[in-house]
C-alpha cells in the first residue's frame, strides 16, 4: 500500500563556508593552518560580544536574564577537547557568580543519576553538534527540566535543536581531527558568557569584570607572539619525538592545561603521555619519571608559581628532561627549554599557554612522519556511543 503524505517546508540556513577555508594554502597541513588560524578565529568569536563601555552582548539569551538568579548548580557537560574547555573555565565560572559548577564527561554523565531540576544550568559544549554521548546527556538534562545551553560550531547542528538556547564560536570550518581553534574559541565564548551573567547578576565587581574584558580582547594579538616564536619548540620536539612516554603537570587552571596538551599529543604523534595535578606528583607518578623521561610543566599562576617549581625540582632532580610553559619570572634551574608566553590574567590564561603545547604535539608528529590531520583509529565527529 502507498502512503502519501502531505508537503514539508524546510527552513535553509546559509553556512559562510568557502573554498579559502577549506584548503592548505600555504601550510603543509591543516592542523598548523588551523593552529595560526587562532587570532582571527577568536576575534571572530569575539566580534560584537564585547563592549568595554556597556554589558557582553548575547541577544540569544534575552529570556534568560530574568532567571539567571534561580539557579544553584552549573553543569559543563562534553568529550574529549571540548570536556577540557570546560575544565578550563570551571574557575572563573565560580570566581565570577559564585555558584559551584561541575564538569562532567557526556559519556558518564546520564549513567550516573546526576542532581538536576529547574533550578540547574546544564552547558554542553561540542564542535560539530553532533557528539552522540553530548546530545544523550542533553536530553537527558532537559527530562529533568534544566535550562540548556549548547556551544558549537556548527549552524543547525543536532545539538543546537535540543538546546534552549544556541551559541555559535564561528571558528571557522576545522578539518583536522585534533582540535585547536575550535578549543581556544570554546573557551573564549564560554569566557565571555561568565561575565554576561555577572553582568546581568551584578556578582562580580565592575573592576575584575572591566580588566577581564580588556585582556580577552587581546588575547588574538598575544597569540601572534608566540606563533612568530617557535624555534624553541621546535627543538625540543625534537628531542622528544623517540621518547615513549611524556608527562604533562600543572596546579589549578593549569592542571586543564596539562590535560588538553597531554591528548593532543597521544592523538597525533601515538606517544603514550599522561597529565598530572603537579602536587599529586609524589602521590605515586613520580615512581616513573627516570633519566630522560620528558616532563612538560605549565606555571602561569602567581599564587601557584613556588609550589609549581617545586614539583619541578623533584622531577629534575630524579632525571628528568623538563619543557616549562610560563608567564612568571622562574630561578635558574636545568630546564631543558623554557617557552616564555605573554601575561593575562589567570583565569583566561589557557588560551595563551595551550598554543605552545598544540604546536609541540604538531612538529614531534612530523617529526616521525606522521599523518597530523588524520590519526589512525580517530573520527572527527564521534557520533555512535
Amino acid at each position: 500500500m502507498i502512503k502519501i503524505f502531505g508537503k514539508i517546508n524546510k527552513s535553509l540556513t546559509k553556512g559562510n563556508w568557502n573554498t579559502t577555508l577549506s584548503s592548505k594554502n600555504e601550510f603543509d597541513d591543516f592542523m598548523l593552518k588551523e593552529i595560526y588560524e587562532q587570532p582571527s578565529a577568536l576575534k571572530e568569536t569575539i566580534e560584537s560580544r564585547i563592549n568595554l563601555n556597556k554589558p557582553c552582548n548575547f541577544n540569544e539569551l534575552e529570556d534568560i536574564k530574568k532567571i539567571l538568579g534561580t539557579f544553584d548548580h552549573i553543569y559543563m557537560v562534553a568529550c574529549g577537547t571540548a570536556m577540557h574547555a570546560g575544565i578550563a573555565v570551571k574557575k572563573l565560572y565560580e570566581k565570577l557568580l559564585n555558584i559551584p559548577v561541575t564538569v562532567e564527561i557526556a559519556s558518564e554523565f546520564r549513567y550516573q543519576n546526576p542532581i538536576i531540576n529547574k533550578k540547574t544550568l546544564a552547558i554542553f559544549i561540542s564542535q560539530s553538534g553532533e557528539t552522540a554521548d553530548t546530545i544523550a546527556a542533553l536530553k537527558l538534562a532537559k527530562e529533568k527540566n534544566a535550562t540548556t545551553i549548547c556551544i558549537s560550531n556548527v549552524i543547525g547542528s543536532t545539538i543546537t535543536r535540543y538546546s534552549d538556547y544556541s551559541l555559535y564560536t564561528h571558528a571557522g570550518p576545522e578539518i583536522a581531527v585534533a582540535s585547536t581553534k575550535a578549543y581556544t574559541s570554546q573557551i573564549m565564548l564560554l569566557g565571555i558568557l561568565a561575565i554576561y551573567f555577572a553582568e546581568n547578576m551584578q556578582s562580580a565587581p565592575e573592576s575584575i569584570i572591566k580588566e577581564l574584558k580588556e585582556e580577552l580582547l587581546i588575547i588574538p594579538n598575544k597569540i601572534n607572539e608566540i606563533l612568530n616564536n617557535t624555534q624553541t619548540i621546535k627543538s625540543f620536539a625534537k628531542e622528544a619525538a623517540n621518547k615513549k612516554d611524556v608527562f604533562f603537570i600543572g596546579r589549578g587552571i593549569d592542571y586543564a592545561v596539562a590535560l588538553e596538551g597531554s591528548l593532543k599529543l597521544k592523538e597525533i604523534s601515538y606517544i603514550h603521555s599522561e597529565a598530572y595535578p603537579s602536587g599529586e606528583l609524589k602521590h605515586g607518578p613520580i615512581a616513573l619519571i627516570e633519566n630522560g623521561t620528558i616532563v612538560v610543566s605549565i606555571i602561569t599562576d602567581s599564587n601557584l608559581a613556588e609550589k609549581s617549581i617545586n614539583n619541578v625540582q623533584e622531577v629534575i632532580t630524579r632525571g628528568a628532561n623538563v619543557f616549562v610553559i610560563t608567564n612568571q619570572e622562574l630561578p635558574d634551574f636545568d630546564y631543558n627549554e623554557i617557552i616564555h608566553i605573554p601575561k593575562t590574567n589567570t583565569l583566561i590564561s589557557p588560551m595563551l599557554s595551550i598554543i605552545p603545547l598544540q604546536l609541540f604535539s604538531y612538529y614531534i608528529a612530523k617529526e616521525k612522519k606522521l599523518d597530523v590531520d588524520k590519526p589512525r583509529n580517530l573520527a572527527k565527529s564521534v557520533t555512535v556511543e
